[in-house]
This record gives C-alpha cells, sequence and structure tokens, in this order.
C-alpha cells in the first residue's frame, strides 16, 4: 500500500463519516466521532478484505468493496452506542 492510496482512502472515509454525520446530526462529538470511526472501520474493512483475499470491487490497491462495509458497520454500530437514554422517573 503506498502512501498516496492510503491518503485516498483516509479522504474517502472521511467524506462517508461527514455524509453520515449530515444524515444523522448531532453536535461536535459526533462529527468527531463520526470522522474516527469511519476511518478505523473503513481501514479494518480493507485489512480484512486483504487478510481473506476477497476480490470485491477494487479502487486502485483499496479493496474499496470490504471498506465501505466496514465503514458503514462500523458508524451504525457507533450511532447505535452512542445514543444516549434518559431514566423517566415517576411524576
Amino acid at each position: 500500500m503506498t502512501l498516496p492510496a492510503f491518503l485516498y482512502g483516509s479522504v474517502i472515509a472521511l467524506l462517508i463519516g461527514a455524509v453520515f454525520h449530515l444524515w444523522r446530526g448531532g453536535g461536535l462529538t459526533h462529527v468527531i466521532l463520526y470522522l474516527f470511526i469511519s476511518v478505523v472501520g473503513f481501514w479494518v474493512g480493507h485489512l480484512v478484505a486483504s487478510f481473506w483475499n476477497l476480490q470485491f470491487w477494487f479502487l486502485g490497491p483499496i479493496r474499496f468493496g470490504a471498506a465501505l462495509i466496514g465503514s458503514l458497520a462500523f458508524l451504525f454500530l457507533a450511532s447505535w452506542l452512542s445514543q444516549v437514554r434518559t431514566a423517566k422517573g415517576p411524576k
């Protein structure tokens, strides 16, 4: 993996995280969370596909199909885990 491919993949992952934030909303902490989690999920998906030698939608040396699935899976999981639930007491 070359440095330009890594930077290109990271920019794509950041764009995925930004679009996810536009869709789900939230404050500054959610923006930072979604951007970070998107990059981590993107590269974990790429590495899992490389390890298992999955041949699905390449973008240069990046295994984009699996990376996209990894990024979205991590984003949905982070969104679900970051939901704040307030307990309502008796009236």
